[in-house]
């Protein structure tokens, strides 16, 4: 039985196309090797190696099936595996944070997808159901979701509001307009001026060729992963949806969030595009529909400010802050990127901004800090400065860069009583996680006598 069981204590089995799409590309890899050395003059011996190989994969993919089974008993999703080291893995609803479906290529071609529960506190998929039925693994999701929020498994699924859609024209020429795209235009530039000189052409062929090829093959990537990339609001956190051939439909809930950067490329800024990415508390490794590894951090690939400040209010909330800069002296220390240095603080939030040619706008709020860090190198002393390190979960953090050293040993002081404070006020509700109240944040008129400089970037920011 591959479907959502009918009672609670009976075990159930996945999909028997499951083995397909598990081997598929490792199968896939295997004839392509056997395809080459086919080719060339090999004797018998190693022709017959390489067709029992494929079939190895195959058998083991099966074998893993056999030895696989899931049941949800109503407290616990219990998933057991393995045939000579037997992995039983018991997932407490009460502890389940989101649960992901990840449809690769393959498995939407034979209409199945793959299930992964995340629990509170972990950094990786807990649970994976590899493959079940499209309907029945979205079933088993809303049971799964209904039971931990203690409402009967026949209430729909609170719907969800969508926030932004990014279109593909703009995810393509954000593409173009960023480091991959510049370089991919730079080679085919060498390209035309090895053509005007076929002497040239014949000696850096190769060379040109490989970097097309490395290009082409990172700008797709990109585009595929991210292609209708799709943010919606529901009651359990922030829905992401995305992918071309292969799709990920993942929930982050908003307390999860640890931090927020906007980055801003240069030539983004042109157009008036930023790009969002936030760290996540137990952040899965791997999330793509290839089973690849990566961080789960985009919030937006690429929209404009407004897109950026709605999606900004719904994680953090009210981000208005008044920002400050270093003093004069400080160009000294940092004399291309100080007009782009800026930070400041109240009692539940702080934000940095730095960066000349890539900027990059952090905000942290102040229950998510793991530590404060006072930091002083020699040139600093000499102009009587000091940088003052926010760290959140991950390796992002805000920066209250090339401060007076008497002001910074003081905000060292003050932060970390704040964030103490902050955590003994967070809430920590059970149940349905709402997310906060989307509503266009704007910073105070007073922020521009002191910023100004900065004025556009930061009203935008």
């Amino acid at each position: 039985m591959n479907g959502v069981p009918g009672r609670d204590d009976s075990w159930h089995r996945l999909h028997p196309l499951s083995p397909v799409v598990r081997s598929g590309r490792g199968v896939l890899a295997v004839l392509a090797a056997v395809g080459i050395s086919s080719s060339s003059a090999v004797d018998g011996g190693s022709r017959w190696f390489d067709l029992v190989l494929p079939a190895a994969v195959g058998i083991a993919a099966v074998v893993g099936w056999l030895v696989t089974r899931w049941r949800l008993d109503g407290v616990t999703l219990r998933i057991e595996s393995g045939l000579i080291r037997r992995d039983s893995r018991q997932l407490p609803i009460a502890r389940i944070q989101a649960v992901d479906l990840v449809r690769p290529f393959l498995a939407r071609a034979l209409g199945l997808a793959e299930l992964r529960v995340r629990l509170a506190g972990s950094s990786d998929a807990d649970g994976r159901l590899a493959y079940l039925t499209e309907q029945a693994a979205l079933e088993l999701r809303a049971r799964l979701l209904a039971a931990h929020h203690g409402m009967d498994p026949a209430t729909p699924e609170p719907a969800e509001q969508i926030a932004v859609v990014v279109p593909t024209g703009r995810l393509i020429g954000s593409v173009m307009l960023s480091a991959s795209g510049s370089a991919g235009g730079l080679v085919l530039a060498g390209i035309v001026l090895a053509f005007v000189s076929p002497a040239g052409l014949a000696a850096v062929a190769g060379t040109l060729l490989w970097w097309v090829i490395s290009c082409v093959s990172l700008v797709w990537r990109r585009v595929s992963e991210q292609y209708g990339f799709t943010v919606a609001q529901s009651p359990d956190g922030i829905r992401i949806r995305r992918g071309l051939l292969g799709t990920v439909a993942e929930t982050i809930p908003v307390p999860r969030v640890q931090a927020v950067r906007m980055i801003e490329p240069l030539l983004w800024r042109r157009v008036g595009w930023c790009r969002l990415e936030m760290d996540v508390a137990g952040s899965p490794g791997r999330d793509s529909a290839d089973g690849g590894a990566r961080m789960r951090k985009v919030l937006l690939p690429v929209g404009g400010r407004p897109q950026a400040r709605f999606l900004l209010a719904t994680v953090i909330g009210d981000a208005a802050l008044e920002l400050t800069r270093p003093p004069g002296r400080a160009r000294w220390k940092a004399p291309l990127s100080y007009h782009f240095l800026a930070a400041g603080h109240d009692d539940t939030l702080a934000v940095s901004v730095t960066g000349r040619v890539r900027k990059v706008t952090t905000w942290v709020p102040l229950e998510k800090a793991q530590s404060v860090r006072y930091v002083q190198g020699p040139l600093q002393r000499r102009l009587r400065l000091a940088s003052v390190h926010l760290d959140a979960a991950g390796h992002v953090r805000a920066e209250f860069r090339e401060r007076p050293q008497d002001q910074a040993g003081l905000l060292v002081g003050e932060l970390a009583a704040l964030s103490r404070e902050a955590r003994r006020h967070q809430d920590a509700p059970a149940g349905y996680h709402p997310t906060r109240a989307a509503e266009p944040v704007t910073v105070p008129r007073q922020a521009a006598s002191v910023a100004s400089p900065v004025n556009a970037a930061q009203s935008e920011a």
